[in-house]
């Protein structure tokens, strides 16, 4: 039995998937059938979406994404996807992309099929262009903020007021390191970093 599967990505871990997953369950998807990542369309390479190719969608099944770019942001990639998809006998619904949707005689599909490959080269392009922009804003902002003398990351850790006397008193056994850490108000990980370059 063919079945339907829904792939829905964001970019990082602090974006959410909500708007992709409400047009899914609009269509009736069961989240059973909805694959996710939170990662970069830079590449390929991404837990859900490589499940999804090497065990879940087989012959006749379709996959269902909300635009173009979910697949990836460059273009080479979704053109190699989209003739992955159509050898392995894989529908492709793009939900962004009406002409993808519509059911058609086989011997009509050739029109949906021409349309779509005009609107695919645009997309694609489009998609890509819009991530060489996005990194070429990230270090335009990157070099202003070096200009104005900003810290980029985080933050340094800084050695508390008590740390010298704190200190003392682990190394003669005399408090644990859990102590130390109370004590100095510190959590485990700052402990550790501050402990390893004091």
């Amino acid at each position: 039995m063919n079945r339907t599967y829904y792939y829905a990505r964001v970019s990082s871990t602090e974006q959410n998937l909500d708007r992709q997953l409400e047009a899914f369950k609009s269509m009736g998807a069961d989240s059973r059938d909805i694959v996710t990542d939170k990662a970069s369309g830079k590449n390929l390479e991404r837990t859900g979406y490589q499940a999804l190719k090497s065990t879940i969608l087989r012959r006749g099944d379709t996959l269902v994404i909300k635009s173009l770019d979910r697949l990836s942001r460059n273009k080479s990639d979704i053109k190699n996807e989209l003739e992955y998809f159509k050898a392995e006998g894989i529908r492709l619904k793009v939900l962004d992309l009406p002409t993808t949707l519509i059911d058609l005689p086989a011997e009509q599909s050739w029109i949906f099929d021409m349309i779509n490959n005009i609107l695919i080269e645009v997309l694609s392009s489009i998609a890509e262009q819009e991530r060489i922009t996005i990194r070429q804003r990230q270090r335009e902002g990157i070099e202003a903020a070096k200009k104005k003398g900003k810290h980029l990351g985080r933050t340094a850790a800084v050695y508390p007021d008590s740390w010298a006397e704190n200190f003392k008193l682990w190394k003669n056994g005399s408090i644990s390191a859990k102590e130390f850490m109370a004590n100095t108000n510190l959590k485990r990980t700052t402990f550790y970093k501050l402990l390893k370059n004091y």
